[in-house]
């Protein structure tokens, strides 16, 4: 076996976008020039192959990538670099409705590349992207790809950055031409041009930079010279002394200010005319984290869960997270991304997350999407997969030395449910297992089991996402399954403040019930992070301590079940002030009972209303279909809030999702086929008062109907 990689040359990386910048198509391109596949496939290839990292079926078929999927190449780099380089690559879905695989992915990583289109540059889903990058302090280099494309313009988007992302965005690369006169790639840092050689651009050709160039490139070099001084002291401090600085000096300081997230180095190329994949994997070498330069923290459950640095430390107690799972023929599959410590197959550990129950690691592999090499052992800083370890997304193990959990990864909230039920009884087995393997898999895949019409509720990020898990039931389980309409995920809430006076009283021989609470209910502010906040403002004992967390109880009984359509209650804050209770009679069930009732009774004085969840939708069209488009989004109650003309018309807008059930179809014939849109979550808005009313009217008539059953 060759000698293992030194933890400092070792890059963990993820690769986003938006729908369709080319994410795939730029792997497949860094897996063949590391050596780790020797022919390309194209992802909509005629050949039927498919690219390698979409494994699915169904992504071959759809073209889109469905589950993020894991691979890892050794970067010989090339004359400029002596030594190897171990990159673990996750390619991850544009499509926002597995926006959890982007999520997890990112969790785990230490640094990624975020692919733009040239053409349309900052795209919503790019987005979001960056706003997960964020929440987990990625560092990033930003990939221009599309060069080839027509209104390919680099600088452009490198500009979009900066204004719609904030980003201090430098570009560190001059483009020799752009659209079909794209011929090249020269680097400002070192101001050499390379040409890309042969039939799949694997030759690299290193140049003096060509004399129609020459002003730019120095222009550029100097360019990047004043901005990452801008963020970077030391350099700074060399620029303003007007000391000489070095190549080194200069990609020391960007590495430097890209770690810090000061700022982000943009790039750029053409994978799919294999032009500039090997500079950007220079790049990644040069100006991502190996695993040691990245800050993860820990809560040590031994300690009050007090917060704890992880080291990257192959001789320290061992810590991993287990961050996604896969079924396949021969059982369960588990991601491990280890952050400290060394584990060996055979080797028994613990998950802390789940009672520290006790597993031993049988086989260990390296993933090369659905390929798998067999390892014996694993370090701090490696990504790899654990056979026969019972797990689920978010889960801590450890050696049983320490007992560290890691932070899990942020789920967002379900906007849409369906009623599921499977064609055949028969299918009965295959249609829980398939349910019960999901929801482990996927933490926005959501089921439950509707109390009134016993009906199997599943819900999940929006329509594609909900089709796709019943297409894999009936391709992997062989179970049909029947839905019923879409049902959206409404919220109640309330829009004033209510008094709560209610006193419960019960006898009924020997000792009875007695509780009595006051209080009040209000709207909490807008911008509250929680959606329920339980204040408690007893003095004087008039409410016994112990009765209190059954307050609290009653309340979140209370919110599961709004008045008015049977949906939760959000944002409200919910305070007892006083009340009053008996020595014998009073018990938790008592307190519990007048809290549910007391907030039942001013629940209707609070002016409920209803909340629907609001799409931010990204449509895009040729531009003589733009009327047709605009009148749809007016059509569906969307609020347009911006549309950006070329040949293409792009139209943001702000969509009720209910209004959205079917509109793939419409666009598409209003299009002839050409249009494609994109929508993910924003936020939660009231619903229109006429619509409200109807929408109260019909949940009445249903329980109605369901009181004389």
């Amino acid at each position: 076996m060759a000698a293992r990689i030194p933890i400092e040359r070792i890059r963990n990386i993820g690769i986003s976008a938006h729908i369709d910048s080319g994410k795939t198509t730029l792997t497949e391109r860094i897996l063949f020039y590391t050596g780790r596949i020797h022919e390309i496939h194209e992802v909509r290839g005629k050949d039927g192959v498919g690219a390698k990292m979409d494994s699915m079926d169904l992504e071959r078929e759809k073209g889109i990538t469905i589950q993020s999927a894991a691979t890892y190449c050794v970067w010989p780099g090339s004359q400029r670099q002596l030594e190897d380089f171990n990159v673990n690559i996750i390619d991850t879905p544009g499509h926002v409705d597995f926006t959890i695989e982007v999520e997890r992915a990112l969790r785990v990583l230490d640094g990624a590349i975020l692919v733009l289109d040239s053409g349309k540059g900052v795209q919503s889903q790019s987005i979001t992207v960056d706003r997960q990058m964020k929440r987990y302090s990625v560092p990033r280099i930003a990939f221009v790809n599309k060069m080839d494309n027509p209104g390919a313009n680099y600088e452009r988007v490198s500009d979009m950055l900066r204004e719609k992302l904030g980003h201090h965005s430098v570009t560190i690369q001059v483009a020799m031409g752009a659209e079909d006169k794209f011929a090249g790639l020269i680097d400002a840092v070192t101001q050499r041009a390379y040409f890309f050689d042969g039939d799949d651009g694997e030759k690299v050709r290193e140049a003096d930079v060509p004399a129609e160039y020459v002003e730019e490139t120095k222009a550029a070099h100097q360019r990047i010279i004043e901005k990452v001084a801008d963020v970077d002291d030391i350099l700074g401090e060399k620029f303003l002394n007007e000391e000489e600085i070095t190549v080194a000096d200069l990609r020391a300081a960007i590495r430097r200010a890209t770690l810090a997230l000061k700022m982000t180095p943009v790039m750029c190329g053409s994978a799919y005319k294999n032009k500039g994949v090997q500079l950007l994997l220079d790049a990644v070498t040069y100006y991502l984290p190996n695993p040691t330069e990245v800050r993860n923290e820990g809560h040590d459950q031994s300690n009050n869960e007090e917060k704890i640095v992880i080291d990257s430390d192959p001789t320290k107690p061992f810590v991993a997270l287990a961050f996604k799972l896969q079924q396949d023929k021969y059982g369960q599959l588990t991601y491990f991304r280890v952050y400290q410590g060394t584990i060996t197959a055979g080797d028994t550990i613990y998950n802390v997350s789940n009672e520290n129950r006790k597993v031993r690691v049988p086989r260990m592999f390296r993933m090369h999407s659905e390929d798998r090499e067999e390892i014996q052992s694993a370090e701090a800083g490696d990504i790899v997969a654990f056979y026969g370890v019972e797990a689920s997304s978010g889960e801590t193990f450890t050696d049983g030395k320490v007992q560290i959990t890691m932070t899990s990864m942020h789920v967002p909230a379900a906007v849409i449910s369906l009623a599921v039920a499977p064609k055949d009884r028969a299918s009965e087995a295959n249609f829980s297992k398939a349910l019960n393997r999901f929801t482990k898999e996927d933490p926005t895949f959501r089921v439950h089991q509707d109390e009134e019409s016993q009906q199997t509720i599943i819900s999940g990020m929006g329509e594609l996402h909900l089709d796709i898990y019943m297409e894999r039931m009936k391709r992997e389980y062989n179970c049909e399954v029947v839905a019923g309409k879409p049902q959206v995920a409404y919220r109640e809430t309330i829009t004033q403040r209510s008094e709560i006076n209610y006193t419960h009283k019960k006898q009924t021989g020997g000792s009875g019930q007695f509780a009595k609470i006051l209080g009040f209910m209000e709207p909490l502010p807008e911008d509250a992070v929680e959606a329920y906040e339980f204040v408690d403002e007893i003095v004087g004992g008039s409410i016994p301590r112990e009765y209190i967390p059954a307050c609290d109880k009653g309340f979140k009984d209370g919110i599961k079940k709004g008045r008015l359509i049977g949906f939760p209650v959000v944002g409200i804050r919910c305070t007892i002030n006083d009340g009053a209770f008996h020595a014998v009679d009073s018990s938790e069930m008592a307190f519990k009972t007048a809290t549910l009732q007391g907030f039942r009774e001013a629940y209707v004085g609070a002016k409920p209303i209803i909340l629907e969840p609001i799409m931010k939708v990204e449509i895009e069209a040729p531009v003589e279909f733009q009327g047709s488009v605009v009148g749809q989004v007016n059509q569906r109650r969307g609020i347009i809030q911006d549309t950006i003309s070329a040949d293409v018309v792009t139209v943001t807008a702000l969509v009720p999702l209910n209004a959205m059930f079917g509109y793939s179809t419409d666009l598409r014939s209003a299009t002839q086929g050409k249009g494609q849109f994109t929508m993910e979550f924003a936020k939660y808005a009231p619903v229109p008062r006429q619509e409200q009313d109807e929408m109260v009217k019909k949940y009445k008539e249903q329980l109605a109907l369901e009181a004389k059953k």
